[in-house]
């Protein structure tokens, strides 16, 4: 019968859960801010690096195997966003990536042109456009959100989108608060308004089934150490708008699409991981269809079980004495299981610290680059702790979590 891997056999191929700290096995809940890798991804980097490394297009074997490995690398990222092959453009990061569509774009659009941001997102998809604005004069206008449960206020969405917009960038998911937006309902903003659509799901797509055609986006970025693969930047755009860019490049580099947005050498070790990852959640699927479908299916059903994981995470901090959870509560909105809190009267950096140093759990801590949100939560000067779920989660770990934070709190 074909379904989901079992929890030991994902947490037997990571080899980082081996490791100890405060003599038990450390939690690993940093995840959000990058996964661990399994051994397969490694050993792909380390393959490349070693057996096939070279520069591209030439006439010996390293080189062709070099350009058969930035194809897969391609057909592997289409099959897990939903798009084709020649639409993946890679990059050392998602911030490069997207800095360098802006300033394609802020070539194109005509005077007056409005850019609409959220104050949910990550800087990574606010500061390129706010550079762009300031280069090309454009208008900026900023979608706020409530604190009271980290959604956004479409009310003000709706009234700045309009007939000058240019450009809509939303998040997928909220890094800092798991909030997961309606990315069909800003689609429909921006056809209305004729306008185009950005998505950066570096925080959806390690939790969520992505269609990149069913989203209606043009363009989408994501980050695979954020899904258990190699630091690099891979962005999904549009054939006809990738076509149309007029990109920063150095003459003598390919115009063909989706090389002309690529500057430089890619990392082609990071390439060869980023297909081994996407293996790896296609293989947790042992059911029938091409690896896009085993994909779809092995996101759905880590989705599902994360609801689970959050709902007894959340549950456990909110039960919690001093403890302040922010977000979505879990079932009154659709969120990835990342929950970020604070213990009052213990400074965020001080409860990761304990809660590595005493019961073995990796939390981060501070406003993960989503400035606006510390703000507008009143905890700029702190932060806040935040504990994200993965693949390798178990309920055991969340419960050594809560244990961990009681005691903290306990002794304020």
């Amino acid at each position: 019968m074909s379904g989901l891997a079992t929890l030991d056999s994902i947490r037997a191929r990571f080899p980082a859960l081996e490791r100890e700290h405060a003599c038990v096995p450390v939690a690993y809940f940093d995840g959000p801010g990058g996964t661990q890798v399994p051994g397969s991804v490694a050993d792909a980097v380390s393959s490349y690096l070693l057996r096939h490394n070279a520069n591209t297009h030439w006439g010996f074997p390293t080189s062709a195997e070099t350009d058969r490995i930035v194809a897969s690398g391609r057909d592997a990222a289409a099959d897990l966003l939903g798009g084709d092959d020649r639409e993946i453009v890679f990059g050392p990061n998602m911030t490069t990536l997207t800095f360098q569509l802006a300033r394609a774009l802020g070539r194109q659009f005509a005077p007056g042109t409005e850019i609409v941001v959220t104050q949910l997102d990550h800087r990574a998809n606010v500061d390129p456009w706010v550079d762009m604005a300031n280069m090309w004069n454009f208008e900026l206008r900023t979608v706020p959100f409530r604190p009271s449960d980290g959604t956004l206020d479409w009310d003000v969405f709706e009234s700045v989108v309009g007939e000058r917009t240019g450009l809509i960038a939303i998040g997928g998911a909220s890094n800092a608060l798991g909030t997961v937006n309606d990315i069909h309902r800003a689609a429909s903003l921006a056809k209305r308004a004729g306008s185009l659509l950005f998505v950066d799901a570096v925080h959806s797509v390690p939790h969520l089934p992505t269609d990149v055609t069913a989203l209606g986006c043009d363009a989408l970025a994501c980050s695979p150490y954020k899904f258990y693969g190699p630091h690099a930047g891979v962005l999904w755009v549009r054939r006809s708008l990738l076509e149309s860019l007029h990109v920063s490049k150095l003459l003598p580099a390919s115009d063909d699409a989706p090389e002309r947005l690529e500057t430089g050498t890619l990392s082609h070790e990071a390439i060869a991981g980023l297909t081994a990852a996407i293996d790896f959640l296609a293989g947790l699927d042992d059911g029938p269809g091409d690896r896009r479908a085993r994909i779809l299916r092995v996101m759905a059903a880590l989705h599902d079980r994360g609801d689970s994981l959050v709902q007894r995470l959340w549950n456990g901090l909110a039960a919690v004495e001093g403890v302040r959870t922010f977000g979505p509560a879990p079932g009154a909105a659709e969120r990835t299981p990342t929950v970020s809190f604070i213990v009052d009267g213990v400074s965020s950096g001080e409860v990761s610290r304990r809660l590595a140093d005493e019961f073995g759990v990796f939390c981060s801590y501070g406003d993960f680059y989503a400035t606006d949100v510390a703000v507008r939560l009143g905890v700029e000067d702190e932060g806040l702790v935040r504990a994200g779920c993965a693949c390798y989660t178990t309920e055991t770990e969340i419960d050594r979590l809560v244990r961990g934070v009681e005691q903290i709190a306990a002794a304020r």
